[in-house]
């Protein structure tokens, strides 16, 4: 990435220079400010640039960023029922759950920031909302048991609701949407799940996990 001390340096000359034009047109020496002139626009031109490319390198550097925020083992019980253990990050909560079905899912609330906002270091938030299972068959998904278990509690001061509130008074504020990640459920498989710019993204991280990803239809 272009660094900002370089491109700095390039504007402070650039300034220099215009100022030095100032001093000889002041002095009649009209050639000699046109050249510094000429050189100092140059150079804020091409810093400005460079402040650009570096600011969308920037930008596309912090929208495609992601940081973990779960991780969820599974140890099958019976035929469509796996004992899930899903631990929070950073805050290392730890819960357990019964989930019944093919599939587990994870709920979130994300609140995303606008692009100006990431590039100056705003990621976007998540609420954990719920876990659940899944049964790939459709029949099975209206009719079988159902296994969803909260994650949120109360959050006291809900920023989620009050950007829904208000709108208009939080310019930062790009989008509010629900988002969730599923994946198939297999003994021993073992998923990371991430919180990246636009939502979660979840990821098989043992032999387990990946053989399940990989065989799922």
């Amino acid at each position: 990435m272009i660094s900002n001390a370089v491109i700095l340096v390039i504007a402070i000359f650039g300034l220099l220079l215009l100022i030095l034009a100032c001093q000889r047109l002041f002095r009649a020496r009209f050639l000699a400010a046109g050249g510094s002139a000429f050189t100092g626009a140059l150079l804020l031109a091409i810093a400005a640039l460079l402040f650009v490319v570096s600011s969308n390198l920037h930008t596309y550097a912090r929208l495609t960023f992601e940081r973990p925020v779960a991780e969820i083992v599974f140890q099958q019980r019976a035929p469509q029922s796996f004992n899930a253990t899903l631990t929070q990050v950073p805050n290392g909560e730890i819960q357990m759950f019964v989930l019944a079905g093919d599939e587990w899912q994870l709920d979130a609330r994300v609140l995303k920031w606008k692009g100006w906002a990431n590039l100056f270091g705003l990621d976007a938030q998540y609420r954990l909302e719920r876990v659940s299972g899944r049964y790939r068959d459709i029949t099975q998904e209206r009719t079988a048991e159902r296994t969803v278990y909260p994650l949120a509690e109360n959050p006291g001061l809900d920023l989620w609701q009050i950007t829904l509130d208000k709108p208009g008074r939080l310019p930062f504020v790009d989008a509010v949407y629900g988002n969730a990640a599923y994946m198939p459920m297999s003994d021993g498989a073992r998923y990371e799940i991430s919180i990246t710019q636009t939502g979660l993204i979840a990821r098989p991280v043992n032999a387990a996990a990946q053989q399940a990803a990989g065989s799922w239809q």
